[in-house]
């Protein structure tokens, strides 16, 4: 039998039609995803994730650590955010606590050290890296000014070193509230407040951003920036001229985390995302920015970056961060609050 012309024609509208929809169909589902990720690696996790799954788009909301945790807990009955990916892990322990975690074991969660996930199974919250403390120090600012350089904690209260440091507010900063929280642990709560008491004499500002002081450093805008030793030795590779210090007391550190959001539409692709999120090109990617990654075996050195990280890191009561955050902010907050940056 043959068609007429009708006929084919309205056949290719119907084929065009369905073409249409199953295109419409095929568009890449939206991810909520909120970080505190540094800003210029936004679009490569972005890009590396989307290389193994074009299907699942990756919409940012980024701020620094404080702010994120703080727009959070905001949210708690009405979350806007699908997944966390890359906010310290003493957030999510807060928000665990909180009940606004979906738990959920990712494939492959075996292979991450025991320290770099939730202790519940299934886990609330899977590791990808840590970042360490550190003391950015510019060599010529340093000479220029007639500064030793400091090799403790304990050092930068000395009063040469009046207003030359800058270090994060722990209000905003995951770098600042690991600070202050490994030094309460390392000299007990109120020989840490005292010796923040003696370094706020030499702070000449506090940033509401972890790298800033290091990057401020690298400028020659202060001579000593207290931050993580990753941006440290990337300033350093760049060609600042840069000492990246490691106390001798021992240095705080915290990790990178990923949770699922509790009440996500996108359940099956949040999932697809922490199963990614946690493979061996995900912890290659995290290497090229941090040291320590939640698969040991993978890593590989980092260029400029200080030896000795692994001994140095205490042992990080996070159930004590995350227990008493409120309470150290709002310490901290009432003392020394009066240094810092304006917000932008």
């Amino acid at each position: 039998m043959k068609l007429s012309h009708r006929s084919l024609l309205g056949g290719a509208f119907t084929a065009l039609a369905m073409s249409m929809m199953l295109s419409t169909a095929a568009k890449a589902e939206a991810l909520t995803v909120y970080t505190a990720i540094e800003a210029e690696d936004l679009q490569k996790y972005a890009e590396r994730f989307n290389a193994a799954h074009p299907d699942i788009e990756v919409k940012w909301v980024r701020d620094s650590t404080g702010i994120i945790t703080a727009k959070l807990l905001a949210e708690k009955d009405n979350a806007q955010a699908d997944v966390i990916w890359g906010l310290a892990a003493t957030s999510l322990l807060l928000m665990k606590s909180e009940g606004m975690l979906e738990p959920y074991a990712p494939k492959g969660v075996e292979k991450l050290d025991p320290k770099f996930r939730d202790k519940a199974n299934p886990p609330a919250w899977v590791g990808m890296d840590a970042w360490v403390a550190a003391i950015c120090f510019n060599t010529v600012e340093g000479e220029k000014n007639g500064l030793p350089v400091p090799t403790s904690w304990e050092d930068l209260t000395k009063p040469v070193y009046q207003g030359h440091v800058s270090m994060p507010n722990p209000n905003s900063s995951g770098t600042g509230f690991l600070d202050v929280s490994s030094w309460l642990q390392m000299f007990g709560e109120d020989g840490g407040w005292a010796y923040m008491d003696k370094l706020h004499e030499n702070i000449r500002y506090y940033t509401h951003s972890g790298s800033k002081p290091c990057k401020d450093a690298a400028r020659g805008e202060i001579a000593i920036g207290v931050s993580f030793a990753f941006r440290g030795a990337k300033s350093k590779a760049e060609g600042a001229p840069l000492e990246v210090v490691i106390p001798s007391e021992g240095i705080g550190w915290d990790m990178e985390a990923a949770a699922i959001v509790k009440g996500t539409d996108h359940m099956d692709a949040a999932k697809t995302l922490m199963d990614w999120l946690i493979t061996e090109d995900a912890m290659k990617m995290y290497n090229e920015g941090y040291a320590v990654v939640g698969i040991p075996s993978l890593a590989k050195p980092v260029e400029h970056f200080p030896d000795g990280i692994l001994e140095a890191m205490i042992d990080n009561d996070f159930e004590f961060a995350a227990r008493n955050r409120e309470r150290i902010l709002k310490e901290w907050q009432t003392r020394y609050d009066s240094k810092s940056e304006p917000k932008s």
